[in-house]
């Protein structure tokens, strides 16, 4: 299988490479965004681009690909409603319909989080935008399509995230963090599981086209930490 990321360098974008790198099953991974994550590995090719609205110019080099990872995201702190638009659903509908052309059998699987809103009826604005990005990826006609949406992420393996706030909570939560792990597992998941689950699920699909955290976890497999 060959496995190309968008989002490489944040926390669920780390996660996806690592295992992807990992994986014996996956031969060539591309990872995809306006920086190269700096990791050196004999299957890992690196596309570092500008503007992730517009793949005319890059178009040749997306070919050949089976599964799209797509974990690009920000944080909605700060943002007005159209530019969260614009970074949530155009980049991940311009990637999609990019990829479509090069690869009419990909797998597409996009990140979300728990509480997006698909109906666009939420007060919360990340929530209705996250779910109508998660409509615009189902809409396009791709072999298969998945959404993820899981709650508390633990990063392990030296992964962590690239948004300041979320460092600091994670560094203050340490010491408790396993006891939210056992205490609340179908809100909890790994960076190592989510991984596992975007490897198992592009290759095997899923019961059900929008994967919750405990959905996550239950395709990682047994084996993932």
């Amino acid at each position: 299988m060959n496995v190309i990321i968008f989002g490489a360098t944040g926390m669920v974008g780390q996660a996806a490479l690592r295992e992807s790198l990992l994986d014996p099953g996956v031969e060539r991974v591309l990872t995809v965004g306006r920086s190269a994550t700096g990791q050196k590995h004999e299957k890992l090719q690196e596309l570092a681009h500008g503007d992730l609205t517009d793949y005319s110019s890059v178009k040749s080099e997306l070919a050949g690909y089976d599964a799209c990872f797509f974990c690009l995201g920000v944080s909605s702190s700060g943002m007005s409603e159209a530019d969260y638009r614009r970074v949530t659903v155009d980049i991940a509908v311009a990637a999609g319909r990019a990829l479509l052309q090069q690869n009419p059998g990909i797998t597409f699987i996009f990140i979300s989080g728990t509480g997006a809103d698909e109906t666009g009826k939420s007060r919360t604005m990340w929530a209705r935008v996250k779910g109508e990005a998660e409509n615009a990826i189902f809409a396009l006609p791709f072999k298969a399509s998945f959404v993820l949406r899981p709650a508390f992420i633990r990063p392990l393996h030296g992964i962590t995230s690239r948004t300041r706030s979320y460092r600091v909570m994670y560094s203050v939560m340490k010491p408790v963090v396993p006891l939210v792990m056992a205490l609340f597992p179908r809100q909890a998941t790994t960076t190592e599981r989510i991984g596992r689950a975007m490897l198992n699920v592009a290759r095997h699909g899923a019961p059900k086209r929008i994967l919750d955290t405990p959905d996550i976890n239950a395709a990682a497999g047994a084996d993932s930490a």
